[in-house]
Parts: C-alpha cells; structure tokens; sequence
C-alpha cells in the first residue's frame, strides 16, 4: 500500500531534465522520506517507464565522474544518498533546441532531491563534501560497448563546475571526447 507521499516535479532550463523533490517528515530522531513510488512517479511525471539496474558509487571530495552516456539510451534518476555533489546534464540530442547545453543542480542528502535525466543527455557529477554517496536508477543495464564519455572541461559547454583543486578523475574521464567529435542522438 502507498503512502500517497506528495513530491514536487520541476522542469529545468532544459525541460527535458527533471528535479524531483520529496515530501520529507522530520523531527528530532531524523527523517522519512519514500525515495521511489512507481505510482506517485507515473502520476506526476507521465513517465511510465521500468528500471532495470540501481547502481551506488563512493567518493571523495573533487572527485568527477562524467560526462558519460551510454548510445543504448538509457534513462537515469540520480540522488546523492551521503553528502553534497554538482550534478550536471548536457543535451547531446543533435535536433534539440538546447542542444549542447547544460543544467548543473546541487544534490545532497540534505535536500533529498533527485534528478530525471532522460536518454540523450551526458551526465556526470562532481564530490563537494568530503565524501558522496550517490545512487542512481537506470531504465536499461550497462553495457560498455555502447558507453561513451564527453569530455568534462569541454570548452565551447562553459559547465561552472564548483571546484576549489583540480579534479580527481578516472583515466577515461580525463580524455573524453569534444562535442565535434562525440556520437550524437538524433
């Protein structure tokens, strides 16, 4: 049976993005909140979709992971369980009128919020607090053949990321490919 917990659904500067934002009950012992409701999700987004994967990470503080998309399309709703983290979405869909540019949230367990990210978009986040976790849900499972990777300082995107050093990344993140260069959705 469902709670019937209210959440707010907001688009962004690009509509396609989604914030998503629980109704959360606090007192002194902490909080509740329902994370995921099929249902409630259906009714407020129009999106009925079905995920396939969960998937959790861990860092630390400056670490950046992005941008990544799969060509296989798969849809994502990302939260940051532990800590606070930039989360950054880029239209990589070629006929679209924000193609190329990019939204940035701040996501942390503070504001329990979540992002909808569509198929189509390159994602990724960077660590402000001294650790993150972030989890994500996926419409589709992984599959490294279809995995691609923008390259996160890519020049003509201008993404503001919140860095106070240089960014710890892994050896495929630090050669990402320029949008000119990327395979794009139509």
């Amino acid at each position: 049976m469902s709670l019937n917990i209210c959440m707010k659904v907001e688009t962004t500067a690009i509509p396609d993005i989604l914030l998503i934002t629980p109704r959360a009950f606090g007192d002194e012992r902490g909080f509740f909140y329902e994370s995921y409701n099929q249902q409630d999700f259906v009714k407020k987004t129009g999106l009925d979709l079905t995920f396939g994967q969960d998937n959790h990470s861990r860092s630390q503080k400056n670490v950046l992971r992005g941008l990544h998309y799969q060509i296989g399309k798969p849809h994502k709703l990302i939260r940051a369980l532990i800590g606070t983290i930039q989360d950054v979405a880029v239209d990589l869909q070629h006929s679209s009128p924000t193609f190329g540019k990019s939204v940035s949230y701040i996501l942390s367990a503070d504001n329990c919020q979540k992002r909808w990210i569509p198929a189509g978009f390159a994602h990724g986040f960077v660590v402000l607090s001294d650790i993150s976790e972030v989890s994500y849900k996926t419409t589709d499972y992984y599959a490294p053949s279809e995995e691609r990777c923008l390259l996160w300082r890519h020049p003509s995107l201008a993404i503001s990321w919140q860095l106070d050093h240089p960014p710890v990344l892994s050896a495929k993140d630090a050669v990402g490919k320029l949008l000119k260069e990327a395979e794009l959705f139509a």
